[in-house]
């Protein structure tokens, strides 16, 4: 059997004891969508949640996370983050601004904490699923630990 590697979430979630399982999967470098990664990993997509960064006119960097099948309303998200505008960043200034790529961003380890609000139906599901930090990898975990561990807002973004 082969041992799943840790990533720097993992370990991140074991400093604080917080409890996980990991699914591995596997990437088609074609299809990097959460849709995807549900698929892939038999998951309902409504607990499968991506992390998006957006870009708000007042406060900078802020962070996203929501459901694998549903869109971020940019209009939502600027109001609960406290700006007038918000958009998503350009694929080139996510892993300098995270430390994470395309398909392996999660809202756990980022280079440096930001304002994070996740989808509010979070909170219907025991578990969920987001990025273990590289592409290939998923953690499943409370929402509630996981709101808590970074700091988050729950509110409708979508």
């Amino acid at each position: 059997m082969k041992k799943t590697p840790k990533t720097n979430v993992c370990r991140l979630l074991d400093a604080v004891h917080i409890a996980y399982s990991t699914i591995a999967y596997e990437v088609d470098e074609n299809d990097l969508s959460a849709e995807h990664v549900a698929a892939s990993i038999g998951m309902d997509p409504a607990m499968v949640f991506k992390t998006l960064v957006l870009r708000g006119d007042r406060t900078g960097l802020f962070v996203c996370v929501v459901p694998a099948a549903a869109t971020v309303d940019l209009k939502k998200a600027a109001r609960v983050s406290g700006n007038k505008k918000a958009e998503m960043i350009a694929m080139k200034e996510l892993l300098p601004a995270t430390g994470y790529i395309r398909g392996g961003c999660s809202p756990i380890g980022m280079k440096k904490p930001l304002p994070t609000f996740f989808h509010s139906t979070c909170m219907e599901h025991a578990t969920i699923s987001v990025s273990a930090g590289q592409r290939g990898m998923q953690v499943v975990l409370s929402p509630e630990a996981l709101v808590t561990y970074v700091g988050a807002t729950v509110a409708d973004i979508v």
